[in-house]
């Protein structure tokens, strides 16, 4: 059981960063804490979206092509006993991330990118056999890039910035080793960016304006859990909030030239917070190999959707295995994720779409 219990759940790949899940791509992955001795882990993944919609009458209808650009994650863990109850871990992953691209139809020349880079150090202390706590900090560097054709806005309008900021992590956990059942709760606090943003087009002269964009990335709560349910095979998932209604894009140029009159005008934003639903069972064959498969779900909110994120909930279902030989363990998986049905502002349909991702992690026991 024990080497399937490791390898339960680490399907290092998401598709977040196109569904209604607000622009998550990676989680980092805490259960490395809990791996006995000095362990690293190299994690990476390719997520290949399809995300297009008929336009509206009014707009000429027509196909607004595929606007959802692939990409990759990675992430590098580390965990390391410091003694025989307090254990360090070091993550490193790319949590958020978004990549928009329209080339058809009205909306072409519309344009959005995300990139981020996530390194958190965590302590855990074994409070008794069976209870342990962990927490520490997260430090994340994000970048946005943002286009607005004319077509869409009257003006061509622009605006890029990066910034970096603080945030911490704190969990508490339950092991009864014997069945290998453990459960986690973990809370992330919100991070609060404040992006120094160029903002360019006719009304900000040529020079642009420099400005402030204040962006709040959310506060999540995860529960994870994994339980033996019979001879070699175990029940894993979890069930995670994340605040994303609190994440709007308002530069204030944009804020003021749009809507003068009122506050808070925004480039894009989510109205819901979302949970993720998660559920998997893992199979041990034999000494060396195990197999899982997993299910995710994101209920639709339904409103109206972000150009920039025309999806609403999503379906998930991946399958993968993992082969464990001597100090090295080595995990891969392929996950299909439906996207939900959205509708935009102007009443543009996006509907029957779909992305495939394939992850690989290779972990090794010093």
């Amino acid at each position: 059981m024990k080497h399937l219990a490791a390898a339960a759940g680490l399907l290092a790949l998401s598709a977040g960063g196109v569904t209604a899940g607000g622009i998550d791509r990676s989680r980092l992955n805490y259960g490395i804490l809990f791996e006995k001795g000095t362990y690293g882990e190299l994690g990476f993944s390719n997520v290949s979206p399809d995300v297009s919609g008929r336009h509206a009458p009014g707009l000429g209808g027509g196909s607004t092509g595929d606007m959802a650009g692939s990409y990759n994650t990675f992430s590098l863990s580390y965990k390391q006993d410091l003694n025989e109850k307090l254990s360090f871990g070091l993550f490193i992953n790319t949590p958020y991330g978004a990549d928009a691209n329209y080339t058809q139809g009205p909306y072409t020349g519309l344009k959005a990118t995300w990139d981020s880079t996530q390194i958190a150090a965590l302590l855990r202390y074994e409070a008794t056999p069976a209870v342990s706590v962990y927490g520490g900090l997260r430090y994340l560097r994000s970048k946005a890039n943002i286009n607005i054709p004319p077509a869409i806005l009257t003006f061509n309008y622009g605006a890029k910035g990066s910034t970096e900021d603080l945030g911490y992590v704190v969990g508490v956990a339950y092991e009864k080793p014997e069945i290998a059942l453990r459960v986690g709760l973990t809370y992330e606090s919100k991070i609060q960016h404040s992006f120094p943003t160029l903002e360019q087009g006719a009304p900000f002269g040529p020079a642009g304006l420099n400005s402030t964009t204040e962006i709040e990335m959310p506060q999540t709560l995860t529960l994870d859990f994994q339980s033996g349910i019979a001879k070699d095979t175990l029940l894993f998932g979890s069930i995670r909030w994340s605040e994303w209604s609190v994440w709007k894009v308002s530069p204030p140029g944009f804020d003021g030239v749009i809507d003068p009159a009122n506050s808070g005008t925004q480039i894009t934003g989510f109205d819901d917070d979302v949970v993720t639903w998660q559920l998997g069972v893992g199979r041990r064959i034999n000494e060396n190999w195990s197999v899982f498969a997993r299910a995710s779900y994101e209920e639709p909110k339904g409103g109206i959707a972000s150009r920039l994120s025309p999806t609403d909930g999503q379906k998930t279902f991946g399958i993968g295995g993992t082969y464990t030989k001597d100090a090295v363990k080595i995990t891969a998986g392929i996950e299909y994720v439906e996207l939900g049905d959205a509708v935009d502002g102007s009443g543009t349909v996006f509907e029957g779409n779909k992305a495939v991702g394939f992850g690989l992690s290779v972990g090794y026991r010093f």
